[in-house]
């Protein structure tokens, strides 16, 4: 138990090395060939407009979070609701990473693609999604482990609880949010490419489909 404790305390350090691992994935994706100058039009369309949904998502949220925060302070206890503000914080910065990440991985996925092949391609989407998942494990990490530092006692471990219950709020709403903008763009495929420009549904020329 006494190993187990001591590896605990490290948990900080490697939330840190993870994010840094996730900034180098970052980067060289960034690095990699975009495709032509249509198709990196196209990519930046998507990538505004998935920023710019985030960006309303995290106004709404935000109100959540405050009366929620507010909640906790009131009826349960203030670092419990200190520890929900963390975990929203983590969460919420989860989802801003791997949004850019996954925007920015999704043209250089079709230019490996048609460049190189599958196997390219697969190991373009595979890190543009790797961000995402080093992001979550790595910040989950750090705020927890930041938390056990301080409150790692059985007196004072249900303070844990908060974090937890942020972290998993911002992810549900996250997903329904994301769900509806999906939905809201395969309509618009729908009533823009088939109806007004006679384009067949999942036709690449509509950049909808690809979005």
């Amino acid at each position: 138990m006494e190993n187990l404790s001591t590896w605990t305390l490290y948990a900080p350090l490697f939330g840190v090395a993870g994010l840094i691992c996730a900034a180098m994935i970052y980067s060289w994706i960034k690095n990699q060939p975009a495709g032509s100058e249509k198709m990196q039009e196209i990519a930046d369309a998507i990538h505004e407009g998935a920023m710019v949904f985030l960006q309303s998502e995290y106004k709404l949220l935000a109100i959540f979070i405050a009366v929620v925060f507010g909640l906790l302070f009131w009826k349960i206890a203030p670092m419990t609701a200190w520890a929900f503000l963390g975990g929203a914080s983590c969460s919420m910065f989860a989802g801003f990473l791997g949004m850019k990440a996954a925007t920015r991985a999704n043209v250089r996925t079709s230019e490996a693609a048609r460049d190189s092949g599958m196997g390219k391609a697969l190991n373009m989407a595979f890190s543009g999604g790797a961000v995402m998942g080093l992001s979550v494990a790595s910040l989950g990490l750090l705020g927890l482990g930041i938390l056990y530092y301080f409150f790692g006692t059985p007196d004072t471990a249900q303070y844990l609880n908060g974090f937890a219950m942020g972290a998993s709020s911002i992810a549900l709403f996250a997903r329904v949010g994301g769900g509806i903008y999906t939905k809201a763009a395969d309509v618009g495929a729908d009533l823009v490419g088939k109806v007004e420009a006679g384009i067949p549904e999942d036709d690449p020329r509509n950049p909808a489909t690809i979005a």
